[in-house]
């Protein structure tokens, strides 16, 4: 393996420096990383997982959320608000509650691939 030489103002001059810069510049900006990673993020609670699963079959309800997951309001619409502001959901407004579905139907679908074994 060729090694670096050392030149100027302690830069590194070498072929493998070169093709770094090149796939540095092919990856996302800090920005769009961190916007990923908070995705990541929201989708890293088993209760959030179980909410995009339950989403996957269509729009439901708060109410309906909460039996399924038999957890208090509280708790649900904590979750719930996470993964709408990750941008995952979609929501309106019919009288006192609020239906969700998901925003990428194809979302459970592409996490199986993403945990899928080669």
């Amino acid at each position: 393996m060729k090694t670096c030489e050392i030149k100027g103002v302690g830069k590194p001059n070498c072929n493998p420096v070169k093709n770094l810069e090149k796939i540095l510049s092919k990856i996302p900006e800090n920005d769009e990383i961190q916007k990923n990673a908070d995705i990541i993020k929201a989708l890293g609670d088993p209760t959030r997982l179980k909410i995009v699963y339950l989403l996957k079959h269509g729009e439901l309800c708060v109410c309906e959320i909460m039996a399924a997951l038999d957890k208090p309001q509280p708790t649900v619409s904590h979750h719930l608000n996470l993964l709408k502001n990750s941008s995952l959901l979609k929501w309106r407004k019919e009288g006192v509650w609020i239906h969700y579905k998901l925003s990428n139907p194809k979302l459970p679908e592409n996490l199986n691939k993403l945990i899928e074994n080669p």
